[in-house]
């Protein structure tokens, strides 16, 4: 079900509790959510109002899931960049690392290590921030 955005910053920056395959109905809403903002890139439970370790993002035309997605490390280079949410307006500047590792849970219940770069690695550090209370 497409869920609607949340913009209250008090909720927003609460931290995120562990989720599991159990929150499947979180995880279709996040995919349906997603696909009804064609300019959204990347989006985290909190954001439809659900208090879970969930990311969905898209990379090239395909959806990852992410259950409980960590960052285990990152390259040392770092650079500025520009973003925008759908939690507010506007564009804030932040740092990002060139490249993540991250573990996660997917859509199948397995355990990964994978390593991102770029773009989708902007992204994910973004919508994990998002898990941990952090917005831009």
């Amino acid at each position: 079900m497409i869920k609607q955005i949340i913009k209250d910053q008090f909720f927003l920056n609460q931290k995120s509790q562990e989720a599991s395959l159990k929150d499947i109905e979180t995880i279709n809403d996040l995919l349906d959510t997603i696909k009804a903002h064609p300019n959204c890139i990347g989006i985290a439970a909190n954001m439809i109002g659900v208090l879970k370790n969930i990311i969905v993002f898209k990379e090239n035309s395909h959806y990852t899931v992410m259950i409980n997605p960590q960052i285990i490390s990152t390259s040392k280079n770092t650079y500025k960049t520009n973003e925008r949410c759908l939690c507010h307006q506007g564009v804030k500047e932040t740092i990002r690392y060139q490249k993540v590792k991250v573990q996660f849970i997917d859509i199948n219940g397995k355990k990964k290590i994978k390593t991102y770069q770029d773009q989708t690695a902007q992204i994910i550090q973004h919508e994990i921030d998002h898990c941990y209370g952090i917005l831009i």
